[in-house]
């Protein structure tokens, strides 16, 4: 995509369908007049007089003990410089985002027009009763030193400049883990620190909380080496000046252990790589660039511990790890500052999850075998579940025992509990499949390129590093649409009806002549079919010259079905092949199959269906608890279509003893554990929290998803084809354009999964 094309897309992105990105939704009924009695005059008066009585009270009846500020003056974003308060704010709402879908934290982003320290100070201080908790931002050194210094002194609430403390914590706990693997001791290790900003003091201070001695720790700024002979030093480069006689990084660097660099891109060179201590430990977090480029360092030495701010290696510090954890543990116990044990608890939690085993789903997401703590994983990955249920407990116990919480917990398990439904409504699993798609990429056929939202897909797919697109159908018409969408890229692009007569459309109707001679299709037959496109496709994927195939968006289903299914063909020992689609719910991730083939499945075939939609709910990380939906419960009718769903579960329970799964049962029933264990405790989904509906017919399954997507404006991906031979999938008629991106992120995970015999 061109740099205008992306400019646009960007605008775009942040103006439409309404403008900004995040928004205020109503959390009580407000349905008939008495709701809205209760919500404002007369009812709103009760807990207003309760809190005048008992202040704390707040807490009970507002949503303060969920609500941070963001604040910003606009003075340092991103690297964006001083742009002001109202330029800031996209960057703040940003932010707001990254609280919610992290951490379940609601944000309001304040943007300050102020004209020195005490403006802004006063001005939070005024508005400070309206939250739980502040969020400095983007504010420019010094004067965030003193504001944060000011604020927390101040205010019963906590208050955090993440600029500084965020990347503070997360790189302790990565330099607490490599100096294990490199068998060192913080306490005797020399450290350069490339930088002499906000975040850059408040590391040096946090890696001194943890044993780093002044004397071996060396900052840089952009004149070079801070010393206690220089003049006019701000009180912070001061704290950090060093009495060494040095003046440049390559002195300070060589046989230094590690080096932290927050400064510019390459600054540090291979050669003064070269000359750090065995086993070097290397942090460079410039973003975009880093100080020395990963693979120039990885290539120079081979005994280095490097991380980077970047997504594209390993290792990556990301405050995303830190800043929504550590104000959710700081609300939840009502703190009234985050304090340094706080932050220490929040570098050990960090620290030791990274050593814990990796859940598969992360696995899955990152495109590793198994991560395994070493080298190039010493801190968690961003999209680790646990973090939710790891670092706010361990920031909320730290508060509690340092005396600065205000409620304590007393059930640490319920708690960890609550923190997991937390994170039920929002879409990390796609987040962590089109991480995993991009980890190897695919060859993947779109059948329909001659339509636009289709070329929009596969223009998208291309550019984020999702698949390989093939784009398939009228040339002249993809590439006038190519045009249009500034979409350059080198693809190939195919035409079937331009190839009659090709060595390749002879080759293909010659493979699938003698694939189907026996059921009535003639060689000329063959030749017929393969100038249409899902015909064409499917023998590029039979053939291997693609991975996988994306179609349906402008044909029926059953009209795309039947070419994919004559031209690929099942698994052996599958006799029909069905479809799940995957619903971003509220409660979390919730599978319904069939979605859009089987009309009305057997026993056998619903038991096949339940199995198919087990492996790949596993494709996606999750462990699937599974229940098999009927209008009746456990043999409260007779009626074939309840007692077939009876039978189905009868025959997995003795094929597949390790399945959790059970039915037949009412969907009320399925999807609500305290119901699910008072009335029928024998039930093997007794308890736990279902995440697959296996419906009776398809009738019920297709109307079921598509009531839900409408009407709850729930996230569908799907339908997801089961039981094919190779990675194929069939859109809806007329699906959008991120429908077909996350589809064809399934594609390629599927077919990355194929690829190493995992069916």
């Amino acid at each position: 995509m061109s740099k205008q094309n992306k400019r646009h897309e960007a605008l775009l992105y942040h103006a439409k369908p309404r403008p900004g990105k995040i928004q205020v939704v109503p959390t009580k009924k407000y349905a008939t007049q008495r709701d809205l009695g209760l919500a404002y005059s007369p009812g709103v008066a009760d807990p207003c007089l309760e809190i005048e009585k008992d202040i704390s009270k707040v807490y009970k009846y507002t949503n303060k003990g969920n609500l941070v500020a963001v604040i910003s003056d606009g003075t340092a974003v991103l690297g964006l410089g001083n742009i002001g308060p109202e330029a800031s704010k996209p960057v703040m709402e940003g932010k707001a985002l990254l609280f919610k879908i992290f951490a379940d934290i609601d944000v309001f982003d304040i943007e300050l027009k102020a004209d020195n320290i005490d403006d802004f100070v006063n001005t939070v201080k005024n508005i400070a009763p309206t939250f739980g908790g502040i969020n400095l931002e983007d504010i420019k050194a010094p004067e965030a030193f003193e504001i944060e210094r000011r604020l927390k002194a101040e205010l019963d609430i906590p208050v955090m400049h993440d600029d500084q403390h965020g990347t503070a914590i997360i790189s302790a706990a990565a330099l607490l883990n490599s100096l294990e693997l490199a068998e060192k001791k913080i306490e005797e290790v020399s450290i350069v620190i490339s930088g002499a900003g906000a975040a850059a003091v408040s590391c040096t201070r946090l890696y001194k909380a943890f044993g780093a001695q002044s004397e071996n720790i060396v900052m840089l700024d952009s004149k070079g080496v801070i010393r206690r002979d220089r003049e006019n030093l701000s009180e912070e480069k001061a704290e950090f000046a060093s009495s060494r006689k040095i003046d440049t990084l390559e002195e300070a660097i060589k046989d230094a252990d590690v080096f932290i660099g927050l400064s510019v891109k390459d600054i540090l060179s291979a050669k003064m790589l070269k000359t750090m201590a065995v086993n070097p430990i290397v942090f460079a977090l410039a973003n975009p660039d880093p100080e020395i480029d990963y693979n120039l360092a990885m290539k120079t030495r081979k005994d280095i511990i490097m991380a980077t701010g970047r997504t594209d290696h390993p290792n990556q510090v990301n405050n995303v790890l830190g800043f929504p954890y550590i104000f959710r543990g700081a609300l939840d116990v009502r703190a009234t500052k985050i304090n340094e044990a706080m932050k220490m608890a929040a570098v050990k939690a960090l620290a030791n999850l990274a050593k814990e085993p990796v859940p598969e789903q992360v696995n899955i997401a990152y495109g590793e075998t198994k991560l395994t703590f070493g080298r190039e994983y010493i801190i968690p990955k961003p999209f680790d579940p646990r973090l939710i249920a790891a670092v706010p407990p361990a920031v909320a116990k730290a508060a509690m025992e340092s005396g600065v919480a205000t409620k304590g917990i007393t059930n640490w398990e319920n708690y960890q509990d609550d923190l997991y439904a937390r994170m039920g409504s929002d879409n990390k699993i796609i987040r962590l499949l089109l991480n995993r798609a991009k980890m190897d990429p695919k060859r993947i056929v779109f059948a329909e390129a001659d339509h636009l939202d289709v070329l929009k897909a596969a223009q998208i797919v291309y550019e984020e590093g999702i698949a390989i697109p093939v784009l398939l159908g009228k040339r002249d018409v993809i590439a006038d649409f190519m045009k249009q969408l500034e979409f350059d890229a080198d693809l190939e692009i195919i035409d079937p009806k331009d190839a009659r007569g090709s060595d390749k459309v002879n080759l293909y109707a010659e493979k699938f002549w003698r694939k189907r001679q026996r059921t009535g299709v003639t060689l000329y037959d063959a030749q017929k079919l393969m100038m249409e496109r899902n015909y064409y496709a499917g023998m590029m994927l039979h053939e291997g010259d693609v991975d996988g195939m994306i179609s349906g968006y402008s044909r029926s289903y059953p009209l795309v079905v039947k070419p994919v299914f004559e031209t690929i063909g099942r698994f052996e020992g599958v006799t029909k092949a069905a479809t799940t689609n995957l619903m971003l719910t509220k409660r979390g991730p919730l599978f319904f199959s069939d979605t859009a083939i089987n009309i009305d499945p057997t026993a056998k075939e619903l038991a096949k269906i339940a199995q198919m939609t087990n492996y790949t709910m596993k494709m996606f990380g999750l462990e699937p608890v599974i229940a098999m939906i009927s209008y009746a419960n456990f043999g409260s009718s007779k009626d074939p279509k309840a007692t077939k769903v009876r039978e189905a579960v009868e025959l997995l329970h003795k094929s597949n003893p390790d399945m959790i799964i059970d039915g037949e049962l009412q969907a009320d029933f399925a999807l609500n554990p305290e119901l699910l264990q008072k009335k029928f405790p024998f039930c093997k989904l007794a308890g736990k929290k279902v995440n697959a509906l296996i419906f009776p017919n398809l009738e019920s399954a297709n109307s079921n998803y598509k009531l839900l997507k409408e009407i709850n404006n729930v996230e569908s991906i799907g339908p997801i084809m089961l039981g094919m031979r190779k990675p194929v999938h069939i859109v809806q008629m007329g699906a959008s354009v991120d429908e077909m991106v996350n589809m064809t992120a399934v594609t390629v995970v599927d077919a990355q999964r194929k690829e190493i015999g995992v069916v």
